[in-house]
């Protein structure tokens, strides 16, 4: 059995990164469409705040997570880098 590994992604939220298939910067039109589609198929779960979305969390079941913080600040987390600078004050 794979230990479980938690991860936040700002403002206290919370999320499993074993369960992460990918995260990927929101800037691009296919992202965009990416939301979109999650939204209108209530796939979206938004983690930021009312902040502006920095990084979306692609999970297993298809699911969005949509964070904050930079996709580079929440790969150093998932390493459990401990010289990482925060993107955003919490």
């Amino acid at each position: 059995m794979e230990a479980i590994n938690l991860v936040n992604i700002g403002f206290g939220n919370i999320v499993n990164f074993n369960k992460v298939v990918s995260i990927i910067n929101p800037d691009s039109s296919p992202a965009k469409r990416m939301v979109q589609r999650a939204k209108e198929a209530e796939r979206v779960i938004d983690a930021t705040q009312g902040r502006k979305t920095k990084a979306l969390i692609i999970m297993e079941n298809g699911q969005l997570v949509l964070s904050a913080l930079q996709p580079e600040t929440l790969a150093g987390r998932a390493k459990g880098d401990s010289n990482r600078k925060e993107a955003i004050d919490e």
